[in-house]
This record gives structure tokens, C-alpha cells and sequence, in this order.
């Protein structure tokens, strides 16, 4: 059977897959394993061995050990410091406590890199207190749902460490391509949020003790970012070493700033040093049980995901797909709307991880044909399946936020679909105008 043929058929077996609801793993399996039985000459242990070569790069150690550091300053006080650090500067603003929110939202993203993180390490604080305040629970819990999505999209970000895997993209490129759409998102959304709240919430002038008092209980948790993002933009260390960085900058300010560890070593509190030291032991090995759960279940789908990217590669299957449809598309207008369309029905049923690893294989090379830059794609990838966390059935931090802040589908959906429409909005800039996510790039 010819490449190209395999080029459509594969797709067919994926929708029909979908459609069944099976899991992501059994979906990319069988896909996987009938492409080398039918067209790959049926040499199946090549599936094991191209399984192999591809899982064995250096760059996949950065998503565990992202999840980790995410997990420990969540689990941990770098949050809860945030927070009360923005709510102290957005006092006098008009509905500064929502202001205060996304900020942290957007500042926590730039350590954890999930949008799953960011929602629970924020909202589980911040939501309570905007009921208390008087905030609209449709508002609050939207805001708060879409102020998480800042976390794929805001570097570090582990859906574009897995594009960059799968397509050869730059790493650092992606990082530094995602922050001019991820601070443009984060302030359409601060912008939105005074201008709905701009009766509510204003509060008084600044006070310097509750400046001061805030800013140096979080300066271990402003400096964490920092030193993460610093260090990969200014060649100090890869993409890679950076994740391993965050963790163990994010285990160092826990347990000798956040826990007075260095003081009470200082003074000679040996006791009290060992008490943060075992504090810390407990919630390092509570947080390494749930990341290795959870990249149990992630690093099967990556592996299978990479050796189908092997096959379609050396089967030139995107290649024909690229020449099939420049056939009837002509124009790179009509290919990016075409693209977005697709991506957002997409997000609406995959995670997107699982959907990076589906079509990276695919998109990328039909988009590079248009002369859409590779890096400039990935960034236009991950704004769709941002969106995808926000809508129904499959929306992730819907489902999340049903069972954290105890609320129903109704109501959560009442309260995202405005942030839906500026995502959109934002959605169509980046898309369109290339130097919002290039122009910090060399």
C-alpha cells in the first residue's frame, strides 16, 4: 500500500478511535501498530526499537522534573506568598482582588508550566476569598479557570517542550516565542477583569508595612522564575538543566527561606533545622509519588507517539499529505483559518499533550510548505488547545474546577465562555501577526 494512501487511512482509524472514546494510549497503539503491520512491511519490533531510539533524549528529563518543581512549590508556600504579595499591590484597583489573582496566576505559571497547577495552587486560595469579597461566582471561577491556561503558554511550558520533542523546534525558541501571547493573553484578561469589576473592590492606598512585609516574605518565590527563565535566555543552561534547576531552587527556598531553615542553622538551632529539613523530606516524597504517577501514564503515550512519528517521517507520509493539499489550498489565510478550526474542535475532546503528540507529525510540515515559521506554528498550536482547557466535553480545567471548588457544569461554563471569546480574540492576533510571538527572537 502506498505512502499516500497510509497518509489517510491513518487519520480514518484515529476519528473512528475518538469517536469509540477509547483511552489516548490505545488510540496511538493501534494506529501505531497497524501502520507498521500494513505499510511498514509488518515488521512489528520495529515499533519497539524506533520506540526506544526516540524516547532516549536527554530533553524528555525536563517534563517530570517540571511537574515536580510545579508540584512542590504548590504543595508548598511560593503560592500562597504570591498571592498575598499581588493583593498587597493591587489594592487601590479597581477589582484589584481579581487583578491580584491573574497575576499570580500569571507569575505561577512561569514556574510550574501546567495549566492543571496553576488553576488548583491559585484558585484553592483565591477563590474563597473573591466569594468573600463579593465577586460573582460566574466570574470568579471562570477567571480563575482561565487565568490556569496561562500555565502552557507562559514558558516553562510542557506542551511546548513536547512539540519542540516531536518536531526538532527550539526548546528555548518556543519558551521565549510563548511570552509575547502569553503576557498578551494575561493582560486582556486583567484589562477585562477591572473593566467588569470597575465599581467593586477598591480598596485603599497602598500601605508601605503591608508592601514590604509581603514582598520580602515572597522574594524567594519572585526570585524562582527568575533564575529559571534568566538562566535559559542567557545560555547559562538548556531547557533541560533549567527544569532541574527548578527543582532544586524550588526545594531550596521551601526549606531555608519559606521554613527559616538558614536562620535556625545560623543560630545554631540544629533541632529546628532538622524539623524544616524533615518537613520537607515528607512533602518531596508525597509530590515525587504523584509526578511518578502521573508520567507513568504520560511517558507510554510520548514513546508510542514517537515512534509513529518515526514511521510517517520515513514513509514521507507528510510529505504527500503536504502535496495533496497545496493542491486545493492555496492560500495561507485560508490554511490558518482551516488549521484553527480544526484545533479547536480538537481541544474540545484531547488534552493538549495528547493532541501535540497526535499531529505534530502532521501539521507542522503542512504549515512550513505555507511558509508559516516552525516555532511561530507551535506557539499557534498551543493557543488552540489553551482555548481547548475552556470548552466542553473534555475541557480540562472545566472538570477540575467541578471538583475543587464544588461548583456545577452550568455555572462554570456561564462563567469561561467571555474569557473564550477574548482567547479568540487573542487567538486571531497571534495567528495573523507572526512578530507578536517572533520578535524576541534573534
Amino acid at each position: 500500500m502506498s505512502a499516500t494512501i497510509a497518509g489517510f487511512a491513518l487519520p480514518v482509524v484515529l476519528i473512528a478511535l475518538l469517536i469509540a472514546r477509547q483511552n489516548i494510549v490505545v488510540i496511538l497503539g493501534v494506529a501505531t501498530f497497524a501502520a507498521y503491520y500494513f505499510w511498514g512491511g509488518g515488521e512489528l519490533m520495529n515499533v519497539v526499537y524506533d520506540m526506544w531510539d526516540a524516547s532516549n533524549r536527554e530533553v524528555l528529563l525536563s517534563v517530570p522534573l517540571y511537574i515536580l518543581a510545579g508540584a512542590i512549590m504548590s504543595q508548598g508556600s511560593i503560592a500562597a506568598r504570591l498571592i498575598d504579595l499581588m493583593r498587597a499591590l493591587m489594592r487601590p484597583v479597581p477589582g484589584g482582588l481579581s487583578v491580584a489573582a491573574l497575576l499570580a496566576c500569571g507569575i505561577f505559571a512561569a514556574i510550574s508550566g501546567s495549566s492543571i497547577v496553576t488553576l488548583l495552587a491559585v484558585g484553592s486560595i483565591m477563590y474563597p476569598a473573591l466569594i468573600a469579597a463579593g465577586y460573582q461566582r460566574t466570574f470568579s471561577i471562570g477567571m480563575l479557570c482561565a487565568g490556569g491556561t496561562l500555565g502552557i503558554i507562559i514558558p516553562p511550558s510542557i506542551p511546548l517542550i513536547l512539540y519542540g520533542i516531536m518536531t526538532q523546534a527550539s526548546i528555548a525558541d518556543l519558551f521565549i516565542a510563548g511570552v509575547g501571547p502569553g503576557l498578551t493573553l494575561l493582560g486582556v484578561f486583567v484589562l477585562y477583569s477591572m473593566a467588569i469589576n470597575w465599581t467593586r473592590d477598591r480598596g485603599t492606598w497602598w500601605s508601605l508595612h503591608e508592601l514590604t512585609t509581603s514582598f520580602f516574605r515572597s522574594i524567594g518565590a519572585l526570585l524562582t522564575p527568575v533564575v529559571i527563565l534568566g538562566g535559559i535566555y542567557s545560555g547559562y543552561f538548556t531547557p533541560t538543566e533549567s527544569a532541574a534547576v527548578a527543582v532544586l531552587v524550588a526545594i531550596s527556598v521551601e526549606t531555608f527561606i519559606h521554613k527559616h531553615g538558614f536562620m535556625r542553622l545560623v543560630r545554631g538551632d540544629i533541632r529546628g533545622f532538622t524539623a524544616s529539613v524533615s518537613d520537607m523530606g515528607r512533602l518531596i516524597w508525597r509530590t515525587v509519588g504523584e509526578t511518578s504517577t502521573m508520567m507513568g501514564s504520560l511517558f507510554p503515550i510520548l514513546a508510542i507517539a514517537l515512534s509513529l512519528n518515526v514511521f510517517l517521517t520515513y514513509q514521507q507520509v507528510p510529505n504527500h499529505i503536504v502535496e495533496w493539499l497545496t493542491t486545493y489550498i492555496d492560500s495561507k489565510v485560508m490554511f490558518i483559518l482551516l488549521v484553527n478550526l480544526f484545533l479547536l474542535v480538537v481541544g474540545c475532546f484531547l488534552d493538549s499533550g495528547s493532541a501535540i503528540l497526535i499531529l505534530s507529525p502532521l501539521l507542522p510540515p503542512m504549515a512550513q510548505s505555507y511558509g508559516i515559521d516552525l516555532v511561530h506554528f507551535g506557539i499557534i498550536m498551543t493557543v488552540n488547545l489553551e482555548i481547548g482547557y475552556l470548552t466542553p466535553p473534555m475541557g480540562l480545567n472545566l472538570i477540575v474546577a467541578m471538583g475543587a471548588f464544588r461548583e456545577d457544569f452550568v455555572t462554570i461554563i456561564k462563567g469561561v465562555w467571555p474569557f473564550v471569546l477574548l482567547m479568540l480574540a487573542v487567538l486571531v492576533v497571534v495567528s495573523f501577526y507572526p512578530p507578536l510571538s517572533l520578535f524576541l527572537i534573534k
